[in-house]
Parts: C-alpha cells; structure tokens; sequence
C-alpha cells in the first residue's frame, strides 16, 4: 500500500473550490461537488482527513452564509461520516471512476436519508410523509449532480493527488545524458 505525503495545499484548494462553487447564485442546493472532492481525499490521505475535509466543507458554508445551526451538526456530521466510509471503502476498491460512482450512490443515498428524513421531521416538526415525499425529487437530483462529479472530478482530482513531483536534480541528470538524446 502507497501512502502519500499529505499536501495542505491541495487540501484547502479542494475546500475552497467547493465552497465558491457552493457559493454560485441560482445553483440547486443539492448540486456540488463536496462527496466528489472528499472521495479521493479520503483515499489518498485518510479517513481523518475525509471526515475533517466534510465537516469544514459544510461548516465554513454555513458560517459564510449566516445559516449555521443545527441542521449544520447533522449535515456535517453525515458528511463526515462518508469521509470515514470512503476510506475504508476505497482500501479494498479501486479509486476509479465506476468505484468513485459506485461511492457517490451510496453515499448520495446514505446523506439524504439521514439529513432529509430527520431534519425536517426532527427540528421543524415536519411530518415524516412530507419529508419523504419532498426528498425524492431532491434525492434524484442530488444523484444527477454526485454521480456526474464522480465520473468527471473523482478521477481527474484523484489523479492529480498521487502525482509525484519530479526533483530538479533529477530533471537535470536526465536532461544532460546523452543516451536519452
């Protein structure tokens, strides 16, 4: 198993391109691109860092929005449970684009059950059939967006993680030996 030097960096790219992207006028609430972001993250850094990278997504959102509270703690907490899921899921799958849709399947079904079914029900006293009828069309949705950015981010963003940079003193070696001229 390869382990990768965690690059902060890459980190707080991938956090901050999520968030201006959530920060889009007129884009559906249910289309971004946290889960596909957090997939490769967790694969290549680790569970700690998914769940980390999930919950600062939401919160910073919510911050920036003025809408922090507590469907903040149940939105953030889901996601960061899929940060865990994705680490372990990807430790025995292959992090390309079928085991990226296959994760962003589950992981859209797993989100939207646990914040659409007890968010609504639970803190504005929804009834559950309301709350179940509603998500649907937003749980199609959401699916749409999850599995689009799991075929077009999730590998482009999962390879670009594990590249390695070439050292200089190697570039130049390489560079001057007449063999490779």
């Amino acid at each position: 198993m390869e382990t990768y030097k965690k690059n902060w960096l890459k980190f707080v790219t991938g956090l901050v391109v999520c968030l201006l992207v959530r920060l889009l006028p007129f884009r559906p609430p249910n289309i971004e691109p946290i889960l596909a972001v957090q997939m490769p993250f967790s694969k290549v850094y680790g569970a700690y860092v998914g769940f980390l990278f999930a919950i600062l997504s939401i919160v910073l959102y919510d911050l920036i929005t003025g809408t922090l509270g507590m469907w903040s703690l149940v939105t953030a907490g889901a996601y960061g449970v899929l940060g865990l899921g994705a680490a372990v899921y990807f430790k025995k799958n292959n992090a390309n684009v079928w085991g990226f849709v296959r994760y962003a399947i589950f992981g859209t079904l797993f989100f939207d059950a646990v914040t659409g079914l007890t968010v609504g029900p639970l803190l504005f006293h929804q009834s559950f059939a309301s709350a179940l009828v509603g998500q649907i069309p937003f749980t199609m949705m959401h699916l749409l967006g999850n599995v689009s950015f799991a075929v077009l981010l999730s590998p482009a963003i999962y390879s670009f993680m594990i590249k390695k940079k070439k050292s200089e003193t190697k570039l130049l070696i390489n560079t001057l030996n007449p063999q490779k001229i």
